[in-house]
């Protein structure tokens, strides 16, 4: 949006409008006065309910650029970022420029540009549910706000993991990880594909961007729209966090796994594996004993990235191993009508465009010991009872499934102690 300074300038000049806010800044000693953080952050949360926007503060409402003091640029910077995080939920992470202008005598003088894309999600600000209506921002009757959620399925009525990226472009998904879905015989063009995958959705303007399936299983690194798309995954020495009377976390291994969500399942199985004990018997021979089935491991890991909630902002997948356990935290409730005790026997997908790519994902030949198949998932809803039945056999001590606070599932999976 305004892509040169050009743009911006002949913008500026016809003044504010539903894309555009201009802030005048002022600082006392250190301190930003103006604008105050609650009124700017209302801003940017109503641009961002909207259709995006873009804010420049060192312009007056009069459409004079007035510019920022160059030593002040750091801390205005920091207070746009903590505005984003504080006082708005969720948090936003808008894209700050520093560049500029020429003011009325001629000189350029700094600016800063804070460029404010529509929204997968629906922010609250300290003014409420606010969005923008031309140069105003305004509450949202309830009505308007219902259908907002509706539209950003955060009442579940429209797949998330189906909607259009805003701010993503095709260009951003990579040709080797959408091409393998298309198999060999199928000749349509990049975009048609796309579209049949459920990758690829119109947005409100008719524009053909990635959606949130596109993203998970197309683009290099899923954090650029969704900052929780990934599996942190922490080893730790002995069987919790903080182990008593000392103060000092145990951790023997830590690590944030990103990319496709294939690869992500990949990288947490070898994480596992290589952190996990291998006991041996001498009994008939020596035989290794590894403290878990990784067969199960990995299809606990694509269950996890398969249905999780990906609409709940700040959420991510959180693998945790123990001396004597292993946890796998998944966020959102079960779907559907579905409990922890029918979690073997019944099937139901909140993230369909996802499993269905997941189910078209080839695991590589030099994988499928470690994961026991030959796609990454089967959608005959298996897995659950591998995962309870492998890792009972190993241990002989069965896995647990159970919902926190409502909103996050939790499969702990007890490790095999050495066999003597």
């Amino acid at each position: 949006m305004f892509d040169n300074v050009g743009d911006l300038l002949l913008k500026i000049r016809l003044g504010e409008d539903s894309f555009l806010e201009l802030k005048e800044v002022r600082f006392a000693g250190k301190r930003v006065t103006a604008p105050h953080r609650d009124s700017l952050a209302d801003e940017l949360a109503a641009f961002a309910n909207s259709r995006g926007g873009v804010c420049v503060l060192g312009v007056g409402d009069s459409r004079e650029v007035l510019g920022i003091p160059l030593e002040r640029l750091d801390a205005l910077e920091d207070f746009v970022r903590q505005s984003c995080l504080d006082s708005i939920v969720p948090p936003l992470a808008p894209v700050i420029e520093r560049l500029t202008l020429p003011d009325g005598t001629g000189s350029e003088v700094p600016v800063l540009r804070i460029d404010v894309s529509a929204s997968l999600f629906v922010h609250r600000s300290p003014g409420g549910y606010l969005h923008r209506v031309g140069s105003a921002k305004r509450e949202m009757p309830p009505d308007y706000l219902a259908r907002l959620f509706q539209q950003r399925s955060q009442v579940r009525l429209i797949r998330f993991d189906e909607q259009p990226v805003p701010g993503a472009g095709l260009d951003d998904l990579v040709p080797k990880f959408w091409q393998r879905f298309a198999g060999p015989r199928i000749a349509d063009s990049r975009d048609v594909l796309l579209d049949k995958l459920a990758m690829a959705r119109g947005d409100a303007d008719g524009t053909l961007r990635p959606t949130v399936a596109g993203v998970l299983m197309a683009s290099e690194d899923p954090r650029r729209w969704l900052p929780n798309a990934f599996i942190q995954a922490v080893a730790y020495r002995g069987t919790d966090v903080l182990p008593p009377g000392d103060g000092t976390y145990h951790q023997i291994d830590a690590k944030d796994l990103t990319g496709p969500l294939d690869a992500q399942v990949l990288a947490a199985c070898h994480f596992v594996r290589r952190n996990m004990r291998i006991a041996a018997t001498k009994r008939e021979g020596r035989r290794d004993l590894p403290q878990y089935d990784m067969n199960a491991v990995f299809e606990a890991l694509v269950n996890a990235v398969a249905h999780r909630d990906y609409s709940i902002h700040g959420a991510k997948i959180r693998l945790r191993m123990f001396a004597d356990r292993l946890e796998l935290y998944s966020p959102g409730a079960i779907p559907n009508t579905m409990t922890v005790d029918s979690l073997p026997y019944r099937q139901a997908a909140r993230n369909e465009a996802i499993t269905s790519l997941l189910a078209k994902c080839v695991v590589p030949d030099d994988e499928r010991d470690l994961t026991g198949r030959s796609a990454m998932m089967d959608k005959r809803g298996e897995g659950v009872q591998i995962i309870l039945d492998n890792s009972e056999r190993l241990s002989g001590k069965r896995p647990v499934y159970r919902l926190v606070d409502e909103s996050e599932l939790l499969l702990t999976i007890p490790a095999a102690g050495p066999v003597e």
